[in-house]
């Protein structure tokens, strides 16, 4: 983690007319630069971190050098395999059979760094947002803090206090279509502290893509129906997208009557 968070720092020095050639499969997936909407922060990643092709490409669009290229493989690898145990742990706690139900699920990176100005002390330079896929490994500056999320209960936010060697789990709006509603997505968003720079990585599970995801039979029965219609990946964002509802407003929308 610690030779990861190095190997961002480094890749983010890059001029920016080499950040530029970080195109992805996806819209928002590759470069985004500092501009006027996101003054604060500038963000680099690639649609599947699983994929070797994707990486090397990755790496070669950086140039990222040979160790670097290494750590990033490595760090892929170990996120992969938490990712597949976290899903087969969630789907164990609730007596789901298929415990492999992310089989072809992508892993997408997205590295970030936060400008921090002191103008921006005590401003939210990530809004309020909820993630639309399955889930998020993030592993955030140990140094510097920011991330809030909200207590449903009461509406408030509170931080996320970063401590070394720790990843935050963030469960998306895909896992509530899957777990029926059980599992609640949840609402984050990033505040300004302090004039310094912020580095996080965060890696998503996404959800399937060619196929709609719907709950296990499981999760549905005569005191729980099913509460959504089935959607795929590109359905939640496709809703996301063109209505601009970020805070996971959208599964009302394929909610059932």
């Amino acid at each position: 983690m610690a030779e990861m968070k190095k190997t961002v720092i480094d890749l983010f020095e890059r001029p920016y007319e080499v950040k530029l050639r970080n195109t992805d499969v996806l819209p928002g997936s590759g470069y985004r630069a500092l501009d006027e909407t996101h003054p604060y922060f500038e963000a680099l990643g690639l649609y599947d971190m699983t994929s070797p092709q994707a990486l090397n490409t990755f790496c070669d669009q950086l140039d990222a050098s040979p160790n670097q290229r290494e750590i990033m493989l490595k760090y892929a690898e170990a996120i992969d395999g938490l990712a597949k145990d976290l899903a087969r742990r969630l789907a164990e706690s609730y007596g789901v059979v298929e415990t492999e139900f992310y089989k072809g699920w992508p892993r997408r990176l997205r590295i970030n760094k936060f400008h921090f100005q002191p103008d921006a002390i005590g401003k939210i330079c990530a809004q309020s947002h909820t993630d639309y896929w399955f889930l998020t490994i993030l592993q955030d500056d140990e140094n510097v803090g920011g991330l809030e999320a909200m207590d449903n209960s009461s509406g408030n936010f509170f931080p996320i206090i970063p401590s070394p060697n720790t990843f935050s789990i963030i469960l998306g709006d895909m896992a509530t279509i899957w777990s029926n509603g059980r599992l609640r997505n949840a609402k984050h968003r990033v505040k300004c502290n302090e004039a310094t720079k912020r580095y996080s990585i965060a890696s998503f599970l996404l959800g399937p893509m060619d196929t709609n995801l719907e709950p296990p039979s499981e999760l549905v029965d005569a005191d729980h129906p099913r509460l959504y219609k089935p959607i795929s990946h590109e359905g939640v964002v496709n809703i996301r997208v063109t209505m601009k509802l970020h805070n996971g407003e959208g599964l009302k929308l394929i909610a059932y009557e």
